[in-house]
């Protein structure tokens, strides 16, 4: 018993319970086949009804519940919201199971956008149960978790279509008994005493009482060092924000955003009443660190827009969420309407549709590259690739071609999105990681909603499928092209800084030359 008391107490318990809810609640067999399963027998809608009149309520519903539901994840710490999360799924399943109209499955919509919207909830709840030592051991279980519910769902959907052993029907039920189990794990995990924001407290070695944030100055690397005083001790900060490329732009995916903090800092005690600094052009600007305890719903708000004005004002960090709003816009929508396009290439009333394995596609690798010199012009490159993809999967009127085409557009975008990732977290803390990935995903989300109602929208220009895939082909060529010329001009003006001091010294020479 005093076994059992002291596991359930330790950091495995709520990870094994985090790593089963997440992993169930991923194993969608049905996920990949919802088209045929809505536009075939059992439902008997059309594309039409399907693409431009049921999907894009998710994403509106999506945009509507966000900005609460990320305020209310942490005011509530975590877990009902996770519970809520997996509510919606249980009712989202539920109705597409049962369910038939347009108007009913535009309700069903917008239960999966509330199930999206709370997916945030996920990895902020580890953080609050797990000291800040395991916390990169539990979130890379609890990704893991996630990505391998994902497979095994798209595997063993593609394996029960291929070989005819259950109908859409029955899969469907099959993942309606995995949600509710997820939903019993749900009510077994331990509460959390305290969150990121509203119920704040010291912990030992906490990134929420991170000081040494370093601010990106987007300069070379001059190995210059500040000294910054913290009540009695002192910590040492390095300015330069670029990371060498013999260290952190060694990149492996997928990344693990725990350890990335200042090792000075993971080590401070939250006793030091330590004060955040902020390194910004070399200068170091002091500012309060948030009292711990219960914070009022005002004063978070206020903090709140501090940390998305000063982190926003960072070149580098600017650079790298731009392209995370742009391309996680395009994904999505890509994600939402990709199955549209394989139903109209090739309809799964004459063909067996191998939509499961394309939909597992990931991109786990290696990439050893200075991004701070060619950061722009590297998303530029693999933007315009993304791009060319996407063109592929329309004009080659092949379903394997456009099985390739979207396996290469999915693994680009992992690769990615990775790398942008923990180019932003090696600079900031927990908190502020936190409020710059809302941030990202809520622009990238009013994107979505804007080209949602335009391109899709039957109350918008209501578009065709292959039309659409045009237009967001284009818009990858687009951000591909605003990162070239981005990139041109950050690599002449870092070249023309380079070149002016040696000709200062040429100068300099000259003018003490000897007389001839």
């Amino acid at each position: 018993m005093a076994c059992m008391e002291t596991w359930r107490v330790s950091w495995a318990y709520p990870t094994i319970l985090l790593c089963a809810y997440g992993f169930l609640i991923t194993v969608k067999p049905l996920e990949p086949f919802v088209i045929p399963y809505l536009t075939g027998p059992d439902k008997n809608l059309t594309i039409e009804q399907v693409t431009n009149q049921i999907f894009p309520v998710s994403t509106y519903s999506y945009l509507a519940v966000l900005v609460p539901v990320f305020l209310l994840t942490d005011w509530l710490r975590y877990k009902p919201v996770m519970v809520l999360q997996c509510s919606s799924l249980l009712v989202t399943t539920a109705m597409l199971l049962w369910l038939q109209s347009v108007s009913e499955m535009q309700a069903m919509q917008f239960f999966y956008g509330v199930v999206m919207a709370s997916e945030v909830a996920y990895f902020s709840y580890i953080y609050s149960v797990v000291e800040l030592q395991h916390y990169r051991r539990a979130t890379s279980y609890c990704r893991a978790a996630q990505l391998l519910g994902y497979t095994v769902g798209s595997v063993l959907g593609q394996l029960l279509v291929s070989f005819g052993l259950l109908s859409y029907h029955y899969t469907l039920v099959f993942t309606l008994v995995l949600t509710a189990i997820a939903w019993g794990v749900s009510w077994l995990l331990p509460m959390p005493q305290s969150s990121m924001f509203f119920h704040r407290r010291g912990r030992s070695g906490s990134a929420s009482g991170a000081l040494g944030e370093k601010v990106a100055n987007d300069q070379p690397d001059l190995g210059i060092t500040k000294t910054v005083e913290v009540k009695q001790s002192e910590v040492e900060i390095n300015t330069n924000h670029s990371p060498s490329p013999e260290d952190t732009s060694q990149i492996t995916a997928p990344v693990d955003l725990a350890e990335v903090q200042t090792p000075h800092i993971r080590g401070c005690s939250s006793s030091d009443s330590m004060r955040m600094s902020v390194v910004s052009g070399g200068t170091v600007v002091s500012e309060s660190n948030a009292s711990t305890g219960r914070v009022g719903c005002a004063g978070v708000l206020v903090q709140l827009w501090r940390d998305f004005l000063l982190c926003y004002s960072i070149p580098g960090l600017l650079r790298w969420s731009l392209w995370w709003t742009l391309a996680t816009c395009g994904y999505n929508q890509i994600l939402n309407y990709v199955q549209v396009l394989w139903e109209h290439i090739e309809p799964s009333s004459n063909f067996t549709v191998y939509n499961g394995g394309a939909a597992t596609a990931y991109a786990i690798g290696i990439t050893k590259v200075n991004w701070h010199q060619w950061g722009e012009l590297a998303l530029g490159f693999f933007s315009a690739m993304s791009g060319g993809a996407l063109y592929v999967m329309v004009f080659s009127g092949n379903i394997w071609a456009c099985y390739c085409g979207y396996v290469l557009f999915k693994c680009l975008y992992m690769l990615l999105i990775t790398i942008a990732m923990f180019q932003i977290a090696v600079d900031l803390s927990m908190e502020r990681y936190a409020l710059i990935f809302g941030a990202n995903n809520f622009g990238a989300l009013v994107l979505q909603t804007i080209i949602t109602f335009v391109v899709v929208d039957s109350g918008g220009l209501g578009l065709d499928i292959v039309t659409q895939f045009i237009i967001y082909g284009s818009y990858f060529c687009f951000i591909a092209l605003v990162f070239f010329v981005w990139g041109t001009y950050v690599t002449v003006q870092r070249r023309r800084r380079t070149e002016t001091p040696k000709q200062d010294v040429v100068i300099h020479e000259n003018t003490h030359a000897e007389p001839f």
